[in-house]
């Protein structure tokens, strides 16, 4: 799949206008559980029988990256700026259950800085949806807005942690994760699409901040993130995290520690 979506950066390669129709499936996978525990030891989380929200992405993740390298799908895989994602833990999964996985890609639509997309995924059990997954992808096609200065924040909140984010971070999350993308593994790979020094996936940076949630969360939830600047590998971020009241929407937030600029802000809805 990746030499598919190298060869989709080719110039001439000849892309649709819209979106595929396909919807990709996969029947009773299961969980590993030795994997279980490295992921959830890559991301912070503690050992148990339940699965995190953020762990189906991992078992959806082949059918996401198969789906967008295929030649019908309108941008190339490699280049889509991961801008947001939105999980709904519908109940409690637990490791021994069999998940019927499907993906599919929809709402193209335009964006001031080129278009983007929604990448749905679900996870299903005995016909019932337990977990929903929608990743929002951007193809940069113009310039931002001069009036918008991204990331600009006047100053952060008191942070609950500081985390040091070590290179072992991308090479580790990538290998749990199955997400190879050399922006996260190599510092050549990095240069290659426009920065200095690999960056933390996404993911890996939503999953550790649930992480340090772990046991305040109710049974089922929605977690929303938007990505805003890259986590720099290596780096330091501070993790803050509010509620108004008991039993109320969580706020959450990941900053550079020296510059005080945001990579994430998340919230947790019952």
């Amino acid at each position: 799949m990746y030499a598919r979506a190298a060869i989709g950066l080719v110039p001439g390669f000849n892309r649709p206008g819209w979106l595929p129709d396909t919807v990709l499936q996969r029947a009773g996978a299961t969980v590993d559980r030795a994997h279980l525990a490295e992921y959830s030891r890559v991301c912070g989380f503690r050992l148990a029988d339940t699965l995190p929200a953020t762990y189906p992405h991992v078992l959806a993740f082949p059918l996401a990256f198969r789906l967008m390298s295929r030649r019908d799908f309108p941008f190339p895989v490699v280049g889509l700026v991961h801008v947001a994602n939105r999980i709904e833990l519908r109940r409690r999964i637990d490791a021994g259950e069999r998940l019927d996985m499907s993906v599919q890609a929809a709402d193209l639509r335009e964006h001031p800085r080129g278009r983007q997309l929604d990448v749905v995924a679900t996870a299903s059990v005995g016909g019932e949806v337990v977990w929903r997954d929608v990743s929002t992808y951007l193809r940069r096609e113009g310039k931002a807005s001069a009036s918008r200065r991204e990331g600009e924040q006047a100053e952060p909140p008191p942070p609950a942690a500081r985390w040091r984010v070590t290179p072992r971070v991308g090479t580790e999350y990538a290998r749990v994760s199955g997400d190879h993308n050399p922006i996260h593994t190599s510092r050549l790979g990095a240069r290659l699409f426009g920065f200095a020094q690999p960056i933390a996936h996404g993911m890996w940076s939503k999953a550790r901040c649930l992480a340090a949630l772990e046991g305040r969360l109710p049974e089922a939830y929605t977690v929303d993130v938007s990505f805003k600047l890259p986590v720099v590998l290596p780096s330091t971020v501070t993790f803050a995290a509010a509620q108004e009241a008991a039993d109320s929407e969580w706020v959450f937030t990941l900053h550079n520690a020296k510059s005080g600029k945001p990579h994430l802000v998340g919230s947790v809805t019952a």
